[in-house]
């Protein structure tokens, strides 16, 4: 039986993944490295400590990366935060699930500041239980650290009796370390089958949709 519902917040509950993406586009143009939007865009999801491999040569991560993340965190919070917005549906998706008996806890890799900002975008601070933020794990998704973070505020459940809801395949992997069982949404722009392939046990459009079929998801069941 579900009894808690883990979320997501980045382009699962507020929409801001092109948001992050073009900040970090301009970071790491600031610091002298051209990356194309969409692919950074398909990184979306990480957190910072995960995002630059791949992107930056070993010796630059090393040397920069505190560098470059706290430049794009600035960045963001002064140029992009503001235009942040909800999703349809959000604060009635939590509604409901209070209204199941169910607890809700945020799960996110951003900024604890971040994390208190959506929570008022979204209208949402009276209806969750908890919170957690990059402050509360050493590895960002797609490790289960976040998640780990979040179940250990809603203890003693236990793995099997809570859900996570995320937009990437990055939380999907990320839940499937923790032992978790995870719902996808298509707001952040990854295709169904990749989220499924990560191993989403179902996938809705959004927060709206969810909430229109909440009855019949794995939520519910």
């Amino acid at each position: 039986m579900i009894k808690a519902v883990i979320l997501d917040v980045d382009g699962t509950l507020i929409d801001t993944v092109d948001l992050h993406a073009d900040a970090w586009v301009q970071a790491l143009k600031h610091f002298g490295y051209e990356i194309a939007f969409q692919d950074m865009r398909s990184q979306i999801g990480k957190g910072g400590d995960q995002i630059l491999h791949g992107l930056l040569p070993p010796d630059v991560i090393e040397q920069r990366a505190d560098e470059i993340k706290d430049f794009r965190a600035d960045l963001f919070k002064r140029d992009y935060l503001h235009k942040a917005r909800a999703f349809p549906g959000v604060r009635e998706l939590f509604e409901r699930i209070r209204a199941s008996g169910q607890r809700a806890v945020l799960a996110s890799s951003g900024t604890a500041e971040e994390v208190e900002q959506y929570k008022e975008i979204a209208g949402i601070a009276d209806l969750i239980d908890s919170a957690t933020s990059s402050d509360d794990a050493e590895r960002s998704k797609p490790f289960p650290d976040i998640f780990q973070a979040a179940l250990a505020k809603l203890a003693p459940l236990g793995p099997d009796e809570a859900v996570v809801i995320g937009d990437t395949p990055y939380d999907a992997e990320a839940a499937r370390k923790a032992g978790i069982k995870s719902i996808g949404v298509l707001t952040g722009g990854f295709a169904e089958q990749a989220l499924k392939d990560a191993g989403c046990i179902a996938v809705y459009g959004g927060p709206e949709d969810l909430l229109k079929n909440y009855d019949r998801s794995p939520i519910a069941s």
